[in-house]
């Protein structure tokens, strides 16, 4: 069963190296602990994937749950800086956002389509910190 999503949660592709990198930048730079975690291997991330209508057996987006809504490609990453503390990185979603949403989703699906060839893919998922673990949805 999908545990409730209180807080917002950031699926990811937990063998794809880019993404487990995503995953630590977020875990350094969100100290506040406002996201957690879920890979799409999982239970729970194949579930929210499917709920928020994507292929979790084909994935090529990133998917953010907030407030009961599904974000998906660089609105997800706009909408997650943007949530970070300190407003430190606001800029960077801006900047993403000022780019017209046709053209930056094409560049990051092109990314997401050949992100094991380009940046490499583990055998296992990102393993958290047993001091991050409580961030993780398995």
């Amino acid at each position: 069963m999908t545990e409730p999503v209180v807080q917002p949660v950031v699926v990811y592709d937990g063998v794809c190296l880019l993404c487990s990198r995503w995953i630590r930048f977020l875990l350094e730079h969100d100290h506040e602990g406002r996201y957690r975690f879920a890979s799409m291997q999982s239970d729970n991330g194949r579930r929210l994937l499917q709920a928020h209508g994507l292929n979790p057996d084909s994935p090529f987006s990133m998917l953010l749950v907030e407030d009961g809504r599904g974000y998906t490609d660089t609105s997800a990453i706009a909408r997650v800086l943007r949530g970070l503390p300190r407003r430190r990185w606001h800029w960077l979603s801006n900047l993403i956002l000022l780019v017209p949403h046709t053209i930056r989703d094409f560049a990051y699906r092109f990314v997401a389509r050949h992100r094991y060839r380009l940046f490499g893919r583990s055998d296992q998922c990102f393993a958290p910190s047993p001091e991050q673990r409580s961030r993780f949805i398995s």
